[in-house]
């Protein structure tokens, strides 16, 4: 499965405005929410559970926000690009620019981890992020992930 197989581009946001992580976690619910039917608050209260945990701002102006819910049918992949930076608590304590939300079904833990992995070996590539960060549309996003996007 590649990235683009499951990004959809209605939950690519390239100007995030919430300067704190519950803003930035409802911004980037609404679109995931609207796809799938499934009811906002969920979302945001499922993703909080994992932060909790532990950030899912893994450093170097990533954040990889992510959790599990039992009723939903298919994965929801969005995409969120914040050009100030936000405090997600990454564990380098820099700010947080370029988000990928993956939110799965209950049971899909194969999938789910398999996808958060090709998001973060996709994010490890300098040259993408850099070109991530400056990316005006979703259809940018998606080129320039489709330079990048082979099979895992």
């Amino acid at each position: 499965m590649k990235i683009l197989d499951v990004l959809e581009k209605e939950a690519i946001l390239v100007n995030l405005k919430s300067r704190d992580k519950i803003g930035i976690l409802n911004e980037l619910v609404a679109p995931a929410a609207r796809i799938t039917g499934i009811d906002h608050n969920d979302m945001v209260r499922v993703l909080m559970e994992r932060e909790r945990l532990g950030s899912t701002g893994i450093g170097g102006g990533i954040g990889i926000p992510h959790g599990k819910l039992k009723n939903l049918e298919k994965l929801v992949l969005g995409f969120g690009l914040s050009r100030q930076g936000v405090d997600f608590e990454s564990m380098d304590g820099r700010p947080t620019y370029l988000f990928f939300l993956l939110i799965t079904p209950e049971h899909s833990t194969d999938l789910h981890l398999k996808l958060l992995a090709r998001v973060s070996r996709l994010l490890k590539k300098e040259p993408l992020k850099e070109m991530m960060m400056k990316a005006t549309s979703a259809d940018e996003i998606i080129a320039i992930i489709g330079e990048d996007d082979d099979d895992f």
